[in-house]
């Protein structure tokens, strides 16, 4: 952000409005004049660097939230909504994008909710609901994939744990047995055919299948005392959230369930100094934490504590196919993880072809902005001989220019120009010259010349 003007009037009139406070007021608090902060909040005026410390420090917020907080997602956002093919007849250009968002942010953010809700990126169901699925994510990025509450009760529960033992799923164990009534029993695949995990009431047992590998068998054994020990902020939860029906409150509170017992295993602020003093090593992570690269990457997403922030990731989960099966935003406001189509020059993909290894990518999107990625294979639990052997890439990524304390950026010029161009899929991106291109940009009028023939079948109108 120091790099370009910020422009974030919109961002600092609510924050202004959320604190109560008229424009007098709140620029005697930032020692500026009422005139300048109108100037702001009108869009006339970017933010300095100085200011914008200023604003973090008296009203305690993530400065990068104003870059986050353009009405629908800034000018890049707006314009992939725009690509919908329906848009396609109205060629509305850059230009128009940008004065709109000047003139009208209010009405920009309209639009994109009522897309998001209504349109292809929100997922309507077949009897005409809203993918429950897509309000889940939803809510779960109004939260940014950060649950104070249940990092702070995971925190507290697991340094009761460790007083008991060493061994977290021992102490697990100890804790479901004497406190729930609750025993754990690992049982033959024959036994549980095509369960992982099972709850028997009548025999008090927690029953997993002997396919989990020993972090699975930790996660699913943390799972099962968060439901027991943290429902009442998992139900405050679900409800604020306000689903209209009882699947998206289901899938939400599994994956409330979840998080909580990844806190547990990963506590916050242990891990969160374990990621600073190796240098977010995955690998070594995982073995500290006893947690597989999955759950290692998605914790990854979480750690936006207020006053205990860091690096600020997305995580991303494809098949062969490039369909994305979970994606976590998180404080990044990474188009990567939002865009519904990817790149095949992103080498994301890659890693496909080399199972098991770290994959690592520095890559430049057309709105100018760059983004470090990681990728890795991962195969689910409960995979047999003979059977369907299912494989899924991992991806995590931030923005290039925090990525410096990673132990995984060494040697990698990240300012340097050998970023690879990418887009974000075909229909969304207006590179010219692409010889990965497959269909041409939506909302673009083909360019047809009997004479000539580029490295791109499709030509089109550029701005």
């Amino acid at each position: 952000m120091a790099q370009r003007k910020l422009i974030a009037g919109h961002a600092v009139r609510r924050l202004r409005r959320r604190a109560g406070l008229t424009q007098a007021a709140m620029a005697e608090a930032l020692a500026i004049s009422p005139s300048y902060l109108n100037l702001i909040e009108r869009n006339q005026r970017p933010l300095s660097a100085q200011l914008l410390v200023r604003l973090a420090e008296t009203f305690d917020f993530d400065p990068r939230v104003l870059a986050a907080a353009e009405p629908g997602g800034g000018e890049a956002a707006i314009r992939r909504r725009l690509a919908d093919p329906i848009f396609a007849d109205l060629e509305v250009d850059r230009a128009e994008i940008e004065a709109w968002l000047e003139s009208a942010p209010g009405a920009a953010e309209a639009f994109a909710r009522v897309y998001d809700r209504m349109g292809a990126g929100a997922a309507i169901a077949a009897d005409g609901a809203l993918d429950p699925v897509a309000q889940v994510r939803r809510e779960i990025e109004r939260w940014r994939n950060h649950f104070a509450d249940l990092d702070a009760a995971a925190e507290q529960l697991a340094d009761a744990l460790r007083l008991v033992s060493a061994d977290l799923y021992g102490a697990i164990a100890e804790r479901l047995r004497v406190k729930h009534q609750v025993t754990i029993r690992v049982l033959p695949v024959d036994v549980m055919p095509g369960l992982l995990r099972r709850l028997d009431l009548h025999a008090r047992q927690l029953q997993l299948s002997e396919l989990l590998d020993p972090a699975s068998r930790t996660f699913a054994a943390a799972a099962e005392l968060a439901g027991l020990e943290s429902r009442a902020e998992i139900d405050a939860l679900v409800r604020g959230a306000g689903f209209s029906d009882r699947a998206a409150e289901r899938f939400f509170r599994r994956h409330l369930t979840s998080y909580f017992a990844a806190a547990l295993m990963m506590p916050y602020a242990r891990f969160l100094r374990a990621c600073e003093a190796t240098g977010y090593d995955v690998e070594l992570l995982q073995r500290r934490f006893g947690a597989g690269f999955e759950q290692i990457a998605h914790r990854l997403t979480t750690l936006q504590r207020v006053g205990a922030r860091g690096l600020p990731f997305f995580m991303l989960r494809i098949d062969r196919a490039g369909h994305a099966s979970k994606r976590y935003v998180g404080a990044s406001g990474s188009p990567l993880a939002e865009a519904e189509a990817r790149c095949p020059l992103w080498r994301l993909h890659y890693a496909f072809d080399r199972p098991g290894h770290l994959t690592r990518h520095l890559l430049a999107l057309e709105d100018g902005s760059r983004w470090f990625t990681l990728a890795r294979t991962v195969h689910p639990q409960g995979q047999r001989a003979g059977s369907v052997r299912a494989e899924f890439v991992v991806g995590l990524g931030l923005d290039a220019a925090l990525a410096a304390p990673l132990v995984a950026a060494r040697g990698v010029d990240l300012a340097g120009a050998d970023a690879t161009p990418v887009g974000l899929g075909c229909r969304a991106c207006t590179r010219v010259d692409c010889p990965q291109r497959s269909a041409p940009p939506a909302a673009r009028a083909l360019v047809f010349n009997e004479r000539e023939r580029g490295v791109s079948p499709f030509v089109f109108v550029e701005d």
